[in-house]
């Protein structure tokens, strides 16, 4: 989702005259957790900057099933690209990591600063720690070779492109599948996991795609005089946070469904709040410009046109 918008912003830069050679390959052309193959594409291509958006993702039943999967796959995917990219000689570097890199209990709103000062949420620890591997790998290449690696960190994205798969996706394409499916088949009830309690921040995937254009445009010094060598990494997010029941409401709206929520709570609610603080890019130059109900009127909109996501 993200990496195909970073991609189409990209295209329009080419489009608009900017001088872009653009390579890229599909996951089934290339296998990020394959080593040699990671070696072979950067040894034949030589890029001069790599964007790694690519990663193995999932909501609160996907992480709980599958950890060990999470874990490995994202530590190869990071470990193959950043080294590959650095033996080919590649410069510069960007990485998205995630905001479930930071404590379970870290003070709100969740700072660039917390990271590694206190346990993470166990349904997605796994994950988390390959992200914050991520960051590291980044910074200690860095450190060691003189490399211009940078980490920008979303909150939780949303948008065209998301994945809509009725066990393994996360809580808003999951939501409005199930209220798009209960609005479809006449349903007077639709069950929501958790308490409706819990806090999230949603951003959407164009607002992210140019987040990190705009990070990785940064000059260096400009860059460098935000960060520090061992906590280089950069939150990208709204600032702005929703209960997951007013969400609920907002996907019921937005869908047209006129029937009741049911809060199960026997399900797990996750992390009670997971809120951002944006203010070290704020202070760089860049705030989120796309409004939660906007966005995901225009995300229902593309749901409705793929017709293999709605049946």
């Amino acid at each position: 989702m993200v990496g195909g918008a970073i991609l189409r912003q990209l295209q329009a830069r080419q489009d608009a005259g900017e001088a872009l050679e653009l390579v890229t390959r599909t996951r089934a052309a290339l296998d990020l957790t394959d080593q040699a193959s990671v070696r072979d594409f950067m040894r034949s291509e030589v890029p001069d900057v790599v964007i790694l958006a690519a990663a193995k993702v999932g909501g609160i039943m996907a992480n709980k099933s599958y950890p060990a999967e999470f874990i490995y796959e994202n530590l190869m995917i990071e470990c193959n690209v950043i080294h590959q990219a650095h033996a080919a000689g590649v410069q510069q570097l960007l990485q998205l990591g995630s905001s479930c890199i930071y404590p379970r209990d870290a003070a709100q709103p969740m700072a660039e600063n917390a990271l590694l000062t206190g346990p993470l949420e166990p349904t997605n620890e796994p994950y988390a720690i390959a992200k914050i591997a991520g960051i590291k790998l980044c910074e200690s290449y860095n450190r060691q070779y003189g490399v211009d690696y940078r980490s920008v960190m979303p909150t939780n994205l949303y948008g065209p492109g998301d994945n809509f798969h009725p066990q393994n996706s996360h809580v808003l394409p999951a939501l409005i599948r199930r209220f798009h499916e209960a609005t479809r088949d006449g349903a007077t009830e639709v069950v929501i996991w958790g308490s409706g309690k819990p806090m999230r921040e949603f951003l959407h995937v164009d607002d992210m795609a140019e987040a990190s254009l705009f990070v990785l445009d940064l000059p260096r010094d400009a860059y460098a005089a935000q960060t520090h060598p061992m906590q280089s990494h950069i939150n990208v997010g709204t600032g702005r946070d929703i209960s997951i029941a007013a969400l609920a409401q907002m996907v019921a709206e937005v869908t047209g469904f006129k029937g009741r929520l049911v809060f199960d709570t026997s399900k797990p609610d996750g992390t009670m709040r997971k809120l951002m603080d944006v203010s070290r890019l704020a202070d760089m130059g860049w705030r989120a410009r796309i409004d939660l109900k906007d966005g995901l009127r225009e995300t229902y909109d593309w749901f409705l046109r793929q017709d293999h996501l709605r049946t």
